[in-house]
């Protein structure tokens, strides 16, 4: 016979609350209402943020210089160390001295082989970058006049191009005399005035001495950063997994993993590949006898650090420098710019670059236009790296929801689907008539 006190103990038993979980729950609750107001202050006071973000950028400068600096150079590093440890070991005692030792030279050695290039580029650039500005300025008044002629000569030549341009409702002479009276009128004296500010060159020098303190405390900041590498790795990592679980903190780790061989090897390549753009373009202009053939071949390579829009932002300016002086060499320095990016995107950057990011062209073009759009040239030119990383976490998370979901993830098995059977989970696909 059943016990009656075992129902009535039954009966007053109250039901067991998970505090814990539903204080996760409230707390989850509470961060993401703080995330809504901060996100709705953002929005609302953009511009004040932006002033004090702009206000933290310029207290970072130096840091942020000595990051990236350390970045780029610790592959010289990693080259000197490596080899110098081979010469020190047999002949310092203890492995550890020898390693030590190793590090420090190739560490004053990188930064050297740093100091010793930018020595040369403006030991070499610097005087004729000068000398072709200070011509540019004197000769620009006449140069532009002698374009105005060479048009109407061209006009009257060929009357022919001129009726066919008439037709389409284009008149260059008229053109020529609204630029003409542009630059006269607002251009050159705003130039002139700019030339009076510069003349007096305060503000420069503080601004040229600023960045220079920053550009030297960046390398020391580099120097320890470099040094001590392995352990702000380390330092890193142990934050990393006492702030995350393991699983979170595996990915985390994999994903900066990713990201460094896209940004490595995407910038790394740039810079590689823009120097020999530089370096081609100013010895084809020196062949063409092309004036202001340093500035351009300058300008060329700068520009040709943004991938895809690189070559336009450089050949626009380049071409009207070049066409004020003398309208034929314009001409012929369109067609060999137009060239030079042939090569270099069919043959030099696919050797240097490769396939760094993985992204087609369209999602290129897509991530310079947002990263330009948001950020200026910066943006243009980490804008492909930084989307890139983004992609592939997508995709990966895509992946990992479609595996879990046992659908298939590859692309071209969505490409003619139809939908998805509930039950069995397969792909239905579009019917062949």
């Amino acid at each position: 016979m059943e016990d009656p006190r075992k129902n009535i103990q039954t009966k007053k038993k109250e039901p067991d609350y998970d505090l814990k979980k539903y204080s996760v729950i409230a707390f989850i609750v509470f961060l993401t209402f703080c995330c809504c107001i901060l996100f709705f202050f953002f929005i609302y006071r953009y511009h004040g943020f932006a002033e004090y973000w702009q206000k933290l950028m310029g207290i970072l400068q130096p840091i942020i210089m000595g990051f990236i600096t350390a970045y780029l150079l610790n592959p010289v590093m990693v080259f000197l160390e490596k080899h110098l440890l081979k010469f020190l070991k047999p002949r310092v005692k203890g492995e550890r001295k020898a390693k030590k030792m190793a590090r420090v030279i190739g560490t004053v050695g990188a930064l050297a082989f740093l100091l010793l290039i930018i020595f040369l580029l403006l030991y070499m650039m610097v005087p004729e970058l000068i000398k072709s500005i200070q011509n540019m300025m004197v000769n620009l008044p006449s140069e532009f006049n002698d374009f105005s002629d060479w048009v109407d000569e061209f006009m009257a030549e060929d009357s022919q191009m001129a009726n066919w341009l008439a037709t389409l409702g284009i008149d260059l002479i008229s053109i020529g005399e609204y630029l003409e009276k542009i630059f006269q009128n607002q251009i050159l004296p705003q130039l002139k005035t700019y030339m009076t500010y510069v003349a007096s060159f305060t503000t420069g020098v503080i601004s040229a001495f600023r960045m220079f303190f920053n550009f030297v405390i960046g390398l020391v900041i580099a120097l320890y950063l470099l040094v001590g590498k392995e352990t702000f790795i380390g330092q890193g990592k142990k934050i990393l997994y006492a702030v995350l679980p393991a699983k979170a903190g595996n990915n985390a780790l994999r994903l900066l993993r990713v990201s460094h061989q896209l940004f490595g090897g995407f910038i790394s390549g740039k810079i590689v590949d823009s120097a020999i753009i530089g370096v081609i373009c100013y010895v084809g202009l020196i062949i063409l006898k092309i004036p202001y053939s340093l500035l351009v071949a300058a300008i060329v390579g700068v520009t040709n650090v943004v991938p895809f829009f690189g070559p336009f932002i450089g050949a626009v300016p380049s071409f009207i420098l070049i066409a004020l002086a003398e309208p034929m060499k314009g001409l012929y320095f369109l067609v060999f710019v137009l060239a030079l990016q042939q090569v270099d995107g069919n043959i030099i950057g696919p050797k240097i670059l490769g396939d760094s990011t993985g992204l087609s062209s369209f999602w290129v073009i897509f991530a310079i236009l947002v990263g330009g759009g948001l950020f200026g040239f910066m943006g243009m030119l980490f804008g492909v790296p930084t989307f890139a990383v983004i992609y592939w976490l997508i995709r990966e998370i895509v992946a990992y929801t479609l595996r879990k979901r046992r659908l298939p993830e590859e692309t071209r098995d969505y490409i003619k689907m139809e939908n998805v059977d509930i039950k069995s989970g397969k792909l239905h696909y579009e019917n062949k008539k």
